[in-house]
């Protein structure tokens, strides 16, 4: 019986690779697998050619050093195969890692985890696309889907995210605040009737976690098999600075039992409207951007996002 090996697919601009060699190679010997395998992502298609040649070598395990766009993209090509996924923080947000609870800054016990962990099977969700032409594409993600804010912030450039980390998305913060331009939108969750509102931000959830933890969506979970919705309506200025308390408060309430149910016992707050369910249909009267763990598709008229449970497996 051959011995096992990993592959391991990284970004050359984000990941410490030297480091990460040697912590490899600890570890291949500790575990007694065979020499890792590895493929450099291309900057032009965000490691797609890179997922397809390591899974097509039929690793044990698929190590990402990368951001949450990588991960992205690896789980459009491995969703389903049961092959695990460990994940090695390499970006400004690694929303996953931090919604997973892995370590974000300690590389060795990562690749510890990598090889010798346990597995978290998660839910994957699905965005089709639909562009003003009519075209419709279709796209993966397990973390969030933004429309608003959050595809603004991921318009930062990747040199500014790289020198000053989460401080180079705060002009664009700021902008998006001041101009406070809400957007008319129809939607429909699952089969539910459809409404009609206007909203500056609409996040779709597969988990609930921000930086510099700020809860976003409190019941989202990545393995419940539903998807959690939030939309941003804040009346001006002052509206967002009551969110971003909200966003504070809550992460603080949900680190314990009772934080957890005084979170559910709150009266709602009329700028963050909740919605769950397994598919969410949104169209709007202006094309605009959608993003995706990072990624930015558009313009878009309208999405369907749908959640496929126990899709991809995680090394925790």
């Amino acid at each position: 019986m051959s011995r096992p090996h990993a592959a391991i697919i990284y970004n050359p601009v984000k990941a410490p690779l030297d480091r990460v060699r040697r912590a490899a190679e600890q570890e291949e010997r500790l575990a007694g697998w065979n020499p890792s395998r590895w493929y450099p992502t291309d900057r032009d298609d965000g490691g797609r050619r890179a997922a397809q040649r390591a899974l097509a070598a039929s690793p044990d395990v698929v190590i990402v050093a990368g951001g949450d766009g990588t991960v992205r993209v690896l789980a459009e090509e491995i969703r389903g195969t049961g092959i695990p996924v460990a994940v090695l923080p390499s970006g400004t947000g690694n929303l996953l890692a931090r919604n997973l609870g892995l370590p974000l800054n300690a590389l060795e016990e990562s690749l510890h985890t990598a090889f010798t962990g346990g597995t978290r099977t998660i839910d994957v969700a699905v965005a089709e696309l639909e562009a003003p032409s009519g075209e419709r594409t279709a796209h993966v993600f397990v973390v969030m889907a933004g429309i608003g804010l959050d595809s603004e912030m991921a318009g930062t450039g990747a040199e500014s995210k790289k020198r000053l980390g989460w401080v180079a998305y705060v002009p664009r913060i700021a902008q998006s605040v001041l101009r406070n331009r809400r957007f008319h939108l129809e939607y429909r969750i699952d089969d539910r009737p459809a409404r009609s509102t206007r909203a500056h931000t609409i996040i779709v959830g597969n988990c609930g976690m921000l930086t510099g933890n700020m809860l976003l969506i409190p019941e989202a979970e990545p393995d419940d098999g539903r998807l959690d919705v939030v939309m941003l309506r804040p009346a001006g200025p002052f509206g967002w600075a009551r969110i971003g308390t909200r966003l504070t408060v809550q992460g603080l309430a949900h680190r314990s039992s009772l934080g957890k149910r005084m979170l559910r016992l709150a009266p709602a707050f009329r700028a963050l409207v909740y919605e769950q369910g397994s598919r969410f249909d949104i169209r709007f009267d202006v094309p605009h951007r959608v993003e995706l763990d990072g990624d930015v598709f558009g313009p878009v008229v309208a999405a369907r996002v749908t959640v496929h449970p126990g899709q991809l497996d995680v090394r925790v």
